[in-house]
């Protein structure tokens, strides 16, 4: 049976342990708790105690009344809201750190990007001439608060999209206020008794995913980068085999860079590794899982464990001496698996306990003294390992991250000519055939990613650059697609580009936060030109294929919302009503230029996308896009040499040349 549950070799190998170790799993339980159909399709409805009322066979309204479609809709705002508010809540917190480390009473924060800091003050309109950076950060910090608690009128980021895009936004009436103005609002629209007309509750899920893309994510990132630097490429590792057997092995796992930066100082003072081989270890292996994971792999080159699947295989090693949690995709059952090991979970963030977990609770106030009390309780464990449970699978991948889209603008053409210019150029000539950002969770109702990668690899293979987040990123790190030594599957127009810039086919650009750095992108190169006027004339799609939370439908949402029509796997969650599915669609696509598609079928879905591709590139009168076009010259690599003869033949290959 395993087979069927994840490509990833050492995953299988771990899995395989944990069998043999009595430990159950997420994949075990995907197996023994099968999903409730009548939920999994939208048409259960639990808002109030008359029910819950499960509209199905005979059953089409609720006691209230409520019909099928109201209740799907309902169902897909609250989850669009509910994830919305874990990003604008992140970008909240980082509000909060940005002030307190700029009027020094979280003084082991500092303010690393000043050129960063200085353009995001100039989007919330706050004054840099002649002031300090600490009193630019003080006001950033506090308009960045007011922002996300907006009452009325619209978000600052708003005028960071193309002017066309603004327009559509104003003309359907969904640009947001505040993040927190919308999901409250979400919140009673859709109480017991109040709004009854899915379109109308779908038309607010759109402002609501859109304050959180446009605002609380994308004030979360840029502040990120403002504290701990905005991120360049990076080389790292990958894979279980990062793991040692004779060091302190620490895995952070959540969200929030504040704890985990610490975390990487604390593991590189001298005093706790000379206290670490007091103790028998030879040092401090740091490691992380999911985004916390990319927070520290893009700025630190810190390596990574894996995705959300792995978080239980990770102890499942025996080699796990701390896991640090903060926030989200963390999983209550890290704590029981951690009872048939010696691993200590450690939670640390005020809005999430888990039972029986050590708790040191963080506050970013006293950063550094905690990071390191964390480290040393970690310490503290390592005596407690048993060798006898010990396995670490010996597989280890290699990958470059760290592509901000500061960095994509300035790998076209440098300090003095940075721009999206380029790669405007090579897919209006053809060799780029159009781009993709590949996104999301992991699933266990697919098998682990295996849909991630048929999709990034199928895309670059058609000439479609990919840009990628979260676990997504992390599922292409452990099959080794973000290097430049991948280019064996890259179409040929897209190799030659990526050659001749020197970056891989597919391009980490960060945490699910960080999706806001895609939305940058496609507004940069909008207003580049000779694309359109608007991110929805770009030949530009979006996927999710292994999505499982509320944030990957906001995240969806808003990019549905913002002009990219996308792609979700796994499933709908509104599959119980065609008016919905309709609305999502053909609706939304009349509404905002743009598709929200559920499709389980990654081959449908890539098919699709490709012909949508296709289709905006026919709509921007660009040439037919062919995959022999450049196939000549996408065969010279650097450090081949060939003839004047061999060029004008076109016969040149590799092999020729060995």
């Amino acid at each position: 049976m395993a087979e069927k549950k994840t490509i990833d070799p050492a995953v299988l190998e771990i899995l395989d342990k944990a069998e043999a170790d009595g430990v159950s799993t997420a994949f075990d339980r995907a197996e023994t708790t099968k999903p409730c159909p009548i939920g999994h399709a939208g048409l259960c409805c639990k808002n109030c105690f008359m029910g819950p009322c499960r509209l199905t066979g005979k059953t089409t309204v609720g006691v209230c009344g409520a019909t099928i479609e109201t209740v799907a809709a309902r169902n897909l705002a609250r989850e669009i809201a509910g994830g919305a508010a874990a990003h604008s809540d992140h970008g909240r917190d980082m509000a909060h750190t940005l002030i307190a480390a700029a009027q020094g009473e979280a003084p082991d924060y500092k303010i690393k990007d000043e050129k960063k800091l200085r353009v995001v003050a100039r989007y919330l309109d706050v004054e840099t001439e002649g002031r300090t950076k600490e009193e630019v950060a003080v006001d950033v910090g506090k308009k960045a608060l007011a922002d996300i608690g907006r009452q009325e009128g619209e978000i600052y980021n708003v005028k960071r999209a193309p002017q066309k895009r603004q327009e559509i936004w104003h003309k359907a009436g969904i640009t947001p206020r505040g993040c927190d103005r919308e999901i409250v609002e979400t919140l009673h629209r859709t109480h017991v008794g109040n709004d009854q007309d899915a379109e109308h509750i779908l038309d607010h899920a759109l402002r609501t995913c859109l304050g959180d893309g446009w605002g609380g994510s994308m004030l979360a990132t840029d502040i990120s980068d403002i504290l701990f630097g905005t991120p360049a490429p990076v080389a790292a590792r990958s894979n279980f085999g990062i793991l040692s057997e004779d060091e302190v092995n620490v895995v952070v796992h959540g969200h929030e860079p504040t704890l985990s930066e610490m975390i990487v100082i604390a593991a590189s003072d001298p005093e706790l590794i000379e206290y670490a081989k007091s103790k028998g270890a030879k040092g401090i292996n740091l490691t992380g899982i999911c985004c916390t994971a990319n927070e520290i792999l893009m700025r630190q080159g810190i390596p990574v464990v894996g995705n959300f699947l792995s978080q239980e295989l990770a102890i499942v090693t025996g080699v796990i001496d701390a896991m640090i949690v903060d926030i989200q995709c963390i999983m209550q059952g890290i704590q029981a698996a951690s009872e048939f090991y010696h691993t200590k979970i450690i939670t640390t963030s005020p809005k999430a306990h888990i039972t029986g977990a050590t708790r040191i609770e963080f506050d970013e106030h006293h950063a550094l003294d905690i990071a390191k009390q964390i480290i040393r309780t970690a310490i503290d464990n390592f005596p407690n390992r048993k060798k006898e449970k010990v396995h670490i699978p010996d597989f280890v991948d290699h990958l470059v991250a760290g592509f901000s889209h500061e960095y994509i603008a300035y790998m076209q053409g440098g300090m003095y000519r940075e721009s999206f210019r380029p790669l405007n150029d090579n897919i209006m000539n053809g060799r780029i055939r159009g781009a993709a950002g590949v996104v999301g969770c992991n699933n266990p109702r697919v098998t682990h990613d295996d849909p991630h990668l048929y999709v990034v690899k199928e895309l670059i293979k058609n000439d479609v650059l990919v840009v990628t987040t979260g676990c997504n990123a992390i599922a292409c790190a452990k099959q080794g697609l973000l290097t430049p030594e991948v280019m064996e599957y890259a179409g040929p127009g897209l190799r030659e580009v990526c050659q001749t810039i020197g970056v891989p086919p597919v391009l980490h650009m960060g945490s699910c936060v960080d999706n806001s750095r895609i939305l940058t992108v496609l507004a940069q190169c909008a207003t580049e030109g000779g694309l359109g006027e608007d991110i929805s004339d770009l030949p530009v799609a979006g996927f999710a294929p292994e999505w499982m939370s509320e944030k990957a439908l906001s995240i969806g949402a808003y990019f549905v919302a913002s002009g990219v029509t996308t792609w979700m796997g796994v499933g709908s969650p509104v599959a119980g009503s065609e008016e919905v599915t309709k609305i999502i669609t053909e609706g939304w696509m009349e509404k905002v230029g743009a598709a929200y598609y559920f499709e389980p079928d990654p081959e449908k879905a890539v098919r699709e996308a490709l012909a949508h591709i296709d289709a905006k590139r026919k709509a921007l009168k660009l040439e037919e896009y062919s995959p022999t076009r450049y196939a000549k010259s996408a065969t010279y690599l650097p450090g081949d040499y060939l003839s004047a003869e061999e060029f004008e033949k076109g016969s040149y290959t590799r092999a020729a040349v060995s």
